[in-house]
């Protein structure tokens, strides 16, 4: 569907917008990939806070001119799907799930921190814990530390109950 002059300026915009916010972003391949896949990781994608679309390339490119984002630009080659994400992860997890999940979608290209990430630098990027999963991980060491705690101060009490009786010996030997 061809858009007229102001729609393409509202996408520009609405693109500019949301990487004006974004610390990732993550572009990838995605020809003959069925419409129930694109509709389920979009789904994800919405999840996790990620803005997730099919932009013609002209007009990414326009959107990320004068942004941290604009060496994106030589690679927004092919028919292309756009992850942005103000989470540092949350773009690369949904996009190498995707194409662990579909052979299909290639990741291209992506940045992060005004870095370029490659393939290898995206799937590295996802496989970092996300957020959420690193405060389960402390949570779940905090709940351990009480009952180690516990069975610390129990040890040393008992230690010194122990060491406070008397041994045998005294009165005992004298009969």
């Amino acid at each position: 569907m061809s858009l007229n002059l102001q729609n393409k300026k509202a996408v520009v915009a609405e693109v500019s917008e949301t990487l004006s916010t974004a610390q990732t972003v993550v572009i990838a391949q995605y020809a003959g990939v069925t419409v129930e896949s694109m509709t389920a990781i979009r789904a994800q994608a919405r999840k996790a806070n990620v803005y997730l679309h099919v932009v013609k390339n002209t007009l990414a490119r326009k959107a990320t001119e004068g942004t941290k984002f604009a060496p994106l630009a030589d690679q927004m080659v092919g028919q292309l799907i756009y992850a942005v994400s103000a989470d540092p992860i949350a773009a690369a997890k949904i996009i190498s799930d995707f194409t662990k999940a579909n052979d299909k979608v290639k990741i291209v290209a992506g940045m992060y921190n005004e870095q370029m990430l490659d393939v290898a630098g995206v799937k590295q990027l996802a496989s970092i814990p996300s957020r959420d999963e690193l405060l389960a991980m402390v949570m779940g060491v905090m709940q351990q530390i009480p009952a180690s705690f516990v069975r610390c101060v129990a040890a040393i009490q008992a230690k010194k109950a122990e060491a406070a009786m008397p041994r045998g010996g005294g009165m005992d030997g004298m009969y």
